[in-house]
Protein backbone atom coordinates (compact mmCIF):
# COMPACT_ATOMS: atom_id res chain seq x y z
CA UNK A 1 0.00 0.00 0.00
CA UNK A 2 1.46 3.30 -1.03
CA UNK A 3 1.24 6.23 1.37
CA UNK A 4 0.58 9.68 0.07
CA UNK A 5 3.38 12.14 0.82
CA UNK A 6 2.20 15.63 1.56
CA UNK A 7 4.46 18.62 1.79
CA UNK A 8 4.32 20.27 5.21
CA UNK A 9 1.85 23.13 5.24
CA UNK A 10 2.69 26.62 6.34
CA UNK A 11 0.44 27.79 9.16
CA UNK A 12 -2.18 30.21 7.94
CA UNK A 13 -1.42 33.80 8.86
CA UNK A 14 -4.40 36.05 9.27
CA UNK A 15 -4.69 39.45 7.65
CA UNK A 16 -4.44 41.31 10.97
CA UNK A 17 -1.08 39.70 11.71
CA UNK A 18 0.21 40.68 8.27
CA UNK A 19 -1.04 44.26 8.70
CA UNK A 20 0.66 44.49 12.11
CA UNK A 21 3.95 43.25 10.63
CA UNK A 22 3.68 45.74 7.75
CA UNK A 23 3.17 48.57 10.27
CA UNK A 24 6.22 47.43 12.27
CA UNK A 25 8.38 47.28 9.16
CA UNK A 26 7.20 50.70 7.99
CA UNK A 27 8.21 52.17 11.35
CA UNK A 28 11.58 50.46 11.07
CA UNK A 29 12.01 51.80 7.53
CA UNK A 30 11.28 55.38 8.66
CA UNK A 31 13.78 54.96 11.50
CA UNK A 32 16.42 53.73 9.07
CA UNK A 33 15.75 56.70 6.79
CA UNK A 34 16.26 59.04 9.74
CA UNK A 35 19.56 57.35 10.61
CA UNK A 36 20.73 57.57 7.02
CA UNK A 37 19.94 61.29 6.98
CA UNK A 38 22.01 61.77 10.16
CA UNK A 39 24.93 59.67 8.90
CA UNK A 40 25.23 61.09 5.41
CA UNK A 41 28.83 62.12 5.00
CA UNK A 42 29.98 60.92 8.41
CA UNK A 43 30.14 57.11 8.49
CA UNK A 44 30.04 55.61 5.01
CA UNK A 45 30.40 52.00 6.21
CA UNK A 46 27.41 52.26 8.54
CA UNK A 47 25.47 54.04 5.82
CA UNK A 48 26.12 51.19 3.36
CA UNK A 49 25.02 48.63 5.96
CA UNK A 50 21.77 50.47 6.55
CA UNK A 51 21.06 50.76 2.84
CA UNK A 52 21.46 47.00 2.41
CA UNK A 53 18.54 46.25 4.67
CA UNK A 54 15.64 44.93 2.69
CA UNK A 55 12.86 46.36 4.81
CA UNK A 56 10.97 47.86 1.89
CA UNK A 57 11.14 44.56 -0.01
CA UNK A 58 9.71 42.71 2.98
CA UNK A 59 6.90 45.25 3.33
CA UNK A 60 6.03 44.84 -0.36
CA UNK A 61 5.99 41.04 -0.12
CA UNK A 62 3.71 41.14 2.91
CA UNK A 63 1.38 43.59 1.18
CA UNK A 64 1.22 41.31 -1.86
CA UNK A 65 0.46 38.36 0.39
CA UNK A 66 -2.28 40.34 2.09
CA UNK A 67 -3.76 41.37 -1.27
CA UNK A 68 -3.72 37.80 -2.57
CA UNK A 69 -5.45 36.55 0.59
CA UNK A 70 -8.29 39.02 0.16
CA UNK A 71 -8.93 38.20 -3.52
Amino acid sequence: MQQRLNAPRQPAVDAATIRDRIAQLQEEHHGIDALIDKLTGSDDLELRRLKKRKVKDTILLLQLQLDSDTH
